[in-house]
């Protein structure tokens, strides 16, 4: 059984400030009534208004289930959403939706499936015209108790140039690319400070393109793309921390990197291995949501390179399939982990969030529940 002992810059048991022993990536499965709206109003049957009072009602709703099963950290679900990134990345001012579509390749057990969000154009120099998911915050924080605290999940910069990559940028706009990241960096330092004046105290950059370089073939099309795909982690960082250079004191601000989630599929392979020295090291957040559901994720190895003040949240329970796990696999699970890093320093989550887009992945309402209360039953069982 894993024992938690008492360390210096973290303490074991129940904590106080995010990340969580139990806590959750963000996005949850859409109830059926938020579904049917968002056709209605694609459809121009209902007005926006219409559809906002019914997220609300939806939004309530799965406030109260992370309550209810005990969780620390409530997000709003996603539900204003119909994508993880792409909903914050096209509010983005001087970013455009491009004609035609990104085509992105998942697999799964099944076999090939795409998803096929539109192309982004960086049309104008980039800059925050207004904090986005502002207001769908301030309701987030308007439901939560003391007890609860609201989290806010956005894409990482990085990820705004990983899908579109040089080509989406217009040359006559950003001849010199560091000027591109210059404005970047600073429009989310903005969004940043934003929450963070809100009375924000948990913020998430959702980051696949971190864990996707970690996969031979991601950097190969990468390198097909121009790109130093040897350094290009590297470089995601070094802005990373440029956008997060002056973080306002009491804000806590996690990454989560995953290998893709889009109806129980996923994009790359491979452990954290490649990246593990640079991420670990240098990534200037407070602590690192990892996918760990399977062997797709590799082992925990490069955990050796986590920094001694910040937390891991091992993703160990999967969102792609319904199968509920077992509470002693996932307590062994954390103890191989603690082998490379102090158990002090871990804390336990879902490997992703279980509806990164609308569609939602082939989990039930009900396993996603149970999914949930496991979780937190199994850091209360590890940590006290």
């Amino acid at each position: 059984m894993v024992q938690a002992h008492t360390a210096n810059a973290i303490t074991s048991g129940r904590r106080s400030t995010p990340p969580f022993r139990a806590d959750h990536v963000g996005s949850l499965l859409r109830p059926k009534p938020l579904l049917d709206a968002r056709e209605q109003f694609a459809a121009g049957t209902i007005s926006a208004e219409a559809l906002r009072a019914i997220e609300d009602d939806a939004i309530r709703d799965v406030v109260a289930m992370q309550r209810d099963v005990g969780l620390q950290s409530a997000s709003d679900g996603e539900f204003r959403r119909a994508s993880w990134h792409m909903d914050f990345i096209y509010q983005l001012g001087g970013i455009e939706k491009a004609p035609g579509d990104i085509t992105v390749h998942f697999r799964n057990e099944q076999g090939d499936i795409e998803f096929t969000p539109a192309a982004i154009h960086v049309a104008a120099a980039v800059h925050l015209e207004k904090p986005i998911f502002g207001e769908d915050f301030r309701f987030l924080q308007s439901l939560v108790d003391d007890d609860v605290t609201a989290k806010l999940t956005i894409p990482s910069p990085s990820m705004v140039h990983y899908r579109g990559g040089r080509a989406a940028i217009d040359p006559e706009v950003y001849p010199d690319l560091d000027v591109f990241w210059r404005d970047l960096t600073g429009a989310y330092a903005a969004q940043v400070k934003a929450i963070a004046d809100m009375g924000g105290r948990y913020l998430q950059f959702d980051d696949t393109s971190l864990a996707y370089l970690n996969d031979p073939q991601q950097r190969a099309e990468m390198a097909g793309k121009g790109e130093d795909a040897e350094h290009l982690h590297e470089t995601y960082i070094r802005h990373i921390n440029e956008a997060l250079a002056d973080k306002p004191e009491g804000l806590t601000v996690t990454t989560h990197m995953c290998r893709g989630n889009f109806r129980s599929s996923w994009v790359a392979e491979g452990g954290y291995d490649f990246v593990a020295e640079a991420l670990f090291g240098e990534l200037g957040v407070d602590g690192f949501f990892l996918e760990y559901d399977d062997a797709r994720s590799g082992g925990f190895e490069p955990l050796r390179f986590v920094p001694k003040d910040k937390l891991v949240v091992l993703g160990l329970v999967t969102t792609k399939r319904g199968a509920i796990e077992s509470k002693d696999d996932l307590m062994r699970r954390i103890e191989e982990a603690s082998q490379y890093v102090a158990v002090e320093q871990l804390c336990l989550s879902p490997q992703c969030g279980f509806s990164s887009t609308v569609e939602g992945n082939a989990v039930t309402f009900d396993e996603q529940v149970a999914k949930l209360e496991l979780i937190v039953e199994t850091a209360a069982e590890v940590w006290g």
